[in-house]
């Protein structure tokens, strides 16, 4: 897979040849800032800048990367005035890892 392309099910993605859907997900989620951004996005939408301020260490080139990848994939959207937004997929990505936020809580606690 060519640097900078977004995993898709069905094409080559790290970990898979066959580009199963969840190794695809996976490899797109597994990117450096990905699931941050969508963090950033769960409530409600964002402008870049005001994104960008919540997350000390990442580059406004980086993020602007992410933003395109997410918006690629179907799971961000810009809105006309600039802002983005989880998409209706995107907001369901947010219901399916929630269990995962209270399974990390569990663990925190060990």
């Amino acid at each position: 897979m060519a640097g900078g392309d977004v995993p898709r099910p069905g094409k080559p993605v790290r970990g898979s040849a066959t580009g199963r859907p969840i190794m695809a997900a996976l490899d797109l989620l597994g990117r450096r800032w990905t699931l941050r951004l969508l963090w950033e996005l769960r409530d409600g939408p964002h402008g870049p800048r005001a994104v960008l301020a919540r997350c000390e260490g990442l580059s406004s080139s980086v993020l602007y990367r992410r933003l395109r990848d997410l918006e690629e994939a179907g799971l961000v959207t810009r809105e006309p005035e600039g802002s983005y937004r989880l998409t209706e997929l995107g907001a369901e990505l947010r219901e399916a890892i929630a269990p995962l936020g209270s399974w990390s809580e569990r663990w925190a606690k060990r």
